[in-house]
């Protein structure tokens, strides 16, 4: 996994839509990445609506909210659309991203162990640098606690 102070690695990856989003296009603003293990499972929709019941705080702070896991395009559009998700969610099948971020790690279930998503958050600064890693989050409370963290800076 990267380190604070670390470059945060440059991405570039679909959005809902299938546009073509990078990580450099947010240059000069904060931005709060974080990585989910898939769409509509609970976790991950009470994280997604926790960011989006909180997106207008993170807007007034001027920082952009980025959600990357590696289901499809169509998967995203559809999570988007059913819970009015308004910040990005990219699309990282090949798990370039996620792998580039350190979060597909080994994860033991009911005594299964499996690769998948480590369920993290990243804050980068305006020039790319990652100023904050946040490993292992509650998908309720991540998004309060980034804001938070952001209120104190």
């Amino acid at each position: 996994m990267i380190r604070e102070g670390d470059k945060a690695p440059e991405f570039t990856l679909p959005d809902k839509d299938g546009n073509q989003v990078s990580l450099s296009d947010f240059l000069g603003r904060k931005v709060v990445v974080y990585f989910y293990p898939r769409d509509n499972t609970a976790g991950c929709t009470k994280q997604a609506c926790a960011f989006a019941g909180t997106y207008s705080e993170f807007e007034k702070l001027g920082v952009t909210v980025i959600g990357i896991s590696k289901d499809s395009v169509k998967s995203h559009n559809n999570f988007a659309a059913k819970y009015e998700l308004p910040f990005l969610l990219l699309s990282d099948p090949e798990l370039k991203a996620i792998q580039a971020y350190g979060v597909w790690q080994e994860k033991k279930m009911y005594g299964k162990v499996s690769m998948g998503v480590v369920r993290s958050s990243f804050i980068v600064d305006e020039k790319g640098m990652v100023e904050k890693v946040m490993e292992k989050v509650k998908p309720d409370t991540n998004a309060a606690e980034i804001l938070e963290y952001l209120a104190r800076k």
